[in-house]
Parts: C-alpha cells; structure tokens; sequence
C-alpha cells in the first residue's frame, strides 16, 4: 500500500553546465501545478544556480530559461534550500545568492523526508 504525501523534495546536484538543472525546476514547477508542498535542495555546483548571475547562464530549448524556471518555483511557493559547505566551498556568502535562498543543511530535507515526502534526484 502506498502512502499518500503531499510534498516533494528535488535535490540537485547538477549545474548551470548541465540540462539536468532546468529538468529538475520543470519537474518542481510541475509538482506545485499539482497541488505539491516542493522543497529544492542544491548540492555540489548546483549551488551555482541560485548565484546572482548563474541561473541566468543556462537555456535548454524547449525549455524555459532557467531564471524564468527558478523565478516562477519561488513566486508559486517552492522552497529553496543551499548546502551550507557546497556554498562555502564555492567562497560564496549569502548575499551571493538570489533572494529567497536559504542556506541550510540536509537536516531540513531529511524533516521532510521523515513527513513522507516523496523524492526525486537529479
């Protein structure tokens, strides 16, 4: 038996270099489309994407812009979680980061993972 959830937590892993980036915030948007609590947990030179200026650098057609993508997942209500040493390592601070991202470690992903968030990686 499958046990019903209302949230979602995306973690990313992948960049502004790769496709995968502006999959997982279609994928996000989608799951607030449908009706989903969606926190995104960036990881590793994921954290690249919410730098001022980053998520600019990516447009995979058909796609939206990453920006548009990123913009709207936050207008819409989604969650934007930054590993605290993925941002260190990079030297970044939070004033480098686009508003709205927290700074924070897995342990906010791994409370709601223990609500019974569904997952999903990329």
């Amino acid at each position: 038996m499958t046990q019903q959830t209302d949230k979602l937590v995306v973690l990313v892993t992948k960049g502004i270099d790769s496709e995968l980036s502006s999959v997982a915030f279609t994928i996000a948007n989608g799951g607030i489309t449908a009706g989903l609590k969606v926190s995104v947990f960036l990881t590793s030179t994921a954290i690249d994407l919410v730098r001022k200026g980053g998520h600019a650098m990516t447009h995979v057609a058909p796609l939206d812009p990453l920006a548009a993508l990123i913009a709207d997942f936050q207008k819409r209500g989604g969650t934007i979680w930054a590993c605290p040493p993925c941002v260190k390592a990079r030297g970044y601070e939070q004033a480098d980061l686009i508003e709205g991202v927290t700074i924070t470690g897995a342990s906010a992903m791994h409370a709601q993972i223990k609500e019974g968030a569904a997952t999903l990686s990329f």
